[in-house]
C-alpha cells in the first residue's frame, strides 16, 4: 500500500478522500526540516500547505517519493528543483482558493479605506475616537492590480462592482484579455503614478524577490495604499516601512511576510496605518475544503491511476485528454525502451515525429514518455518524466520533434529515430482498435509486432530457410514462441523479423543465432 504524508492541518475532506482510494495516510504536524527528513521516509506522496518547508534535504531523505502536492497555488516553500532532478512530481492546485483570497483582499481594501480595525480596536478598548479615524471612499478612485491572473481578475471584478477604475500590469497577459474585463492594461511607471490602492497578485520567485522596493515606493502616488495577499517577500518590508514613516505610503493592508508568524517587536506591527492579518487569506471553510479535496484528488491520480493534473515541473492535461493520451504514452514509452536496446554507440539525437491525428494532440507528454523509456534501460539513476529531459541535456541528447498533418497508411503514427556514433536506428508505431500499441515499422521495414515481454529482433537476408533454423533452434532448447512478424524491403533483399517469446532467451543460445549463415543482427529486447 503506497502512503501519503499529510501535514500543516490539511481539511478532512482531503484525509477522507486519500484513505476511500485506498491509500495509507499519515497526518503529521507542522515539522522542522530533521524531523520531516525522519517521518518522510517511506512515503510515496507528500501534502503540505505553506507552513512546512520541502527543502532539498527533505526531498533527497524522501527516496520512495513519487509526489509532492501543494494546496494551494505558491510552491515557494518546495524545492522544486531538487524535485525535478530526483524525477519527483511537484503540483499545485492554483484555482482552489481564488475567490476566498479576492474576497479578503478586497475586505483588506475596505478595511484600509476606512481604518476599520484601528477603530474598532480603540472602542474595543473604551475610547470613542470618532475624529480620529477619518477614511475615504472608494467610489471612483484608481485600484492598481499587479498581476491579472485568477486572484488578480477576481480582484478587479470586485473592485469594478464597487465604481472603482481599475488599471492592471501583467507583461504576460494579452491587451484585450484585460479590456474583456473592463480594466486598463498599462506599464508599471503608469501604474504606480495613478494608483491610489495597489494590490499586489504575483508569485514569490527569483525576479520577484523584493519586487516592491524603496525605488518603487519613491515612483508611486503620494498616500498610495498597499494591499499583499499573494505571497511575503515580494513587498522588501523594510522598504515599506520607511515609505509609510516618510508618509509617501498612507497605509498598508498585509496578509503574508517575509518570515511567518510575523515575529514580535517587527517594525510593522507598530505603524497604525499598518493593517495585518496571518496569511488567512485561503482560510474559509469553502476553500479550505475544497483546496484539500483538489490537492488530494491529484495525489491520488498519480499513485493510483497514473495521472498528472496541475503539475508545475511538467506538462499536464486534464483527465479527458490524459484518459485518450494512454495507450499513446503507452506506446511511445515502450519504443523508447525497444531503440535504447536494439541501438549501438553512444546516444546523439533522437528524432520524433508526430504524424496525422497525432500531430493535433498535445505531444509534450508523448516527448517525455520515450524519453523516460529510453534512458531507464543505460542509466541507473530514476529516470521519471519529470527529470527526462534534464538527464537527457545532460547526456547530450538532442530531441527534435516534429509533426505532419499527413500518415498515409495510418490515422496516426508516431515515428522515432535514434542516431548514435555508430548509425541509425528507427521504429514506427501506431494503435490498433483505438487502444492496443502496436510497431508497425523498424528501420523501414513494414510490420505489425506487438511491443510487450520477451521480443528476438533479428535481421537477415531474405533467403530460404532463416526462420526455420531459428525456430527449430528455440524448440530445441524448449524456448516457446508466442508470436511472429516479419517485413522485408523486396525479394531477395533484407528482412526484419519479430518473435514474442514466453520465456527469456539464453544468451549461448543468442550467440548461437548470430552466429548463422544470413544473419546480420539479432538483438534481445524485454518491454
Amino acid at each position: 500500500m503506497k502512503t501519503v504524508l499529510v501535514t500543516d492541518g490539511l481539511s478532512p475532506a482531503g484525509v477522507d478522500y486519500l484513505k476511500k482510494e485506498g491509500l495509507e495516510v499519515d497526518v503529521i504536524p507542522t515539522l522542522p526540516e530533521a524531523l520531516l527528513c525522519d517521518r518522510i521516509r517511506g512515503a510515496h506522496g507528500v501534502i503540505v500547505r505553506s507552513a512546512t518547508n520541502v527543502t532539498r534535504k527533505v526531498v533527497e531523505a524522501g527516496a520512495e517519493l513519487v509526489v509532492i502536492g501543494r494546496a494551494g497555488a505558491g510552491v515557494d516553500n518546495i524545492d522544486v528543483e531538487a524535485a525535478t532532478l530526483r524525477g519527483i512530481i511537484v503540483m499545485n492546485t492554483p484555482g482552489a482558493n481564488t475567490i476566498a483570497v479576492a474576497e479578503h483582499t478586497i475586505g483588506l481594501l475596505l478595511a484600509l479605506a476606512r481604518n476599520l480595525p484601528q477603530a474598532h480596536g480603540a472602542l474595543k478598548a473604551g475610547r470613542w475616537e470618532k475624529s480620529k479615524y477619518p477614511g475615504v471612499e472608494v467610489y471612483n478612485k484608481v485600484l492598481g492590480v499587479v498581476g491579472l491572473g485568477r486572484i488578480g481578475s477576481e480582484v478587479a471584478r470586485r473592485a469594478l462592482g464597487l465604481s472603482m477604475k481599475v488599471i492592471a500590469y501583467d507583461p504576460y497577459l494579452p491587451r484585450d484579455a484585460a479590456e474583456r474585463l473592463g480594466v486598463e492594461s498599462v506599464e508599471l511607471d503608469d501604474l504606480f503614478q495613478r494608483s491610489d490602492f495597489i494590490s499586489i497578485h504575483t508569485p514569490l520567485t527569483k525576479d520577484t524577490k523584493n519586487f516592491i522596493d524603496a525605488a518603487q515606493f519613491a515612483r508611486m502616488k503620494p498616500g498610495v495604499r498597499l494591499i499583499n495577499c499573494a505571497r511575503g517577500g515580494v513587498v522588501n518590508e523594510a522598504a515599506l516601512v520607511a515609505a509609510i514613516r516618510a508618509g509617501r505610503v498612507g497605509g498598508a493592508a498585509l496578509d503574508v511576510f517575509e518570515t511567518e508568524p510575523l515575529p514580535a517587536g517587527h517594525p510593522l506591527l507598530g505603524l497604525e496605518p499598518v493593517i495585518v492579518t496571518p496569511h488567512l487569506a485561503a482560510s474559509t471553510e469553502e476553500a479550505q475544503s475544497t483546496v484539500a479535496l483538489a490537492i488530494a484528488e491529484q495525489v491520488a491520480a498519480v499513485l493510483v491511476r497514473g495521472m498528472v493534473v496541475n503539475a508545475v515541473n511538467m506538462p499536464s492535461a486534464d483527465a479527458e485528454t490524459l484518459r485518450e493520451l494512454a495507450p499513446y504514452l503507452t506506446l511511445a514509452e515502450r519504443m523508447g525502451s525497444f531503440l535504447a536496446q536494439i541501438a549501438e554507440g553512444r546516444m546523439a539525437e533522437a528524432r520524433l515525429e508526430y504524424a496525422g491525428e497525432l500531430a493535433l494532440r498535445p505531444t509534450d507528454a508523448l516527448k517525455l514518455a520515450f524519453l523516460k523509456g529510453l534512458l531507464n534501460v543505460i542509466l541507473e539513476e530514476r529516470v521519471t518524466d519529470v527529470n527526462a529531459p534534464l538527464v537527457a541535456k545532460a547526456r547530450g541528447l538532442r530531441v527534435v520533434e516534429t509533426s505532419t498533418p499527413e500518415s498515409e497508411d495510418f490515422a496516426s503514427l508516431l515515428g522515432a529515430t535514434l542516431a548514435t556514433d555508430r548509425g541509425e536506428w528507427s521504429v514506427a508505431g501506431a494503435l490498433f482498435k483505438g487502444r492496443e500499441p502496436r510497431l508497425v515499422r523498424i528501420d523501414g521495414y513494414p510490420l505489425e509486432a506487438i511491443p510487450q515481454g520477451w521480443m528476438l529482433v533479428f535481421s537477415n537476408l531474405d533467403v530460404p530457410g532463416v526462420v526455420g533454423r531459428i525456430g527449430t533452434l528455440c524448440g530445441r532448447h524448449n524456448i516457446n514462441i508466442a508470436g511472429m512478424q516479419l517485413g522485408r524491403e523486396r525479394r531477395g533483399g533484407r528482412a526484419v523479423s519479430i518473435l514474442n517469446l514466453d520465456d527469456p532467451m539464453p544468451e549461448a543460445v543468442l550467440a548461437e543465432i548470430r552466429a548463422m549463415p544470413d544473419i546480420v543482427l539479432a538483438k534481445l529486447v524485454k518491454l
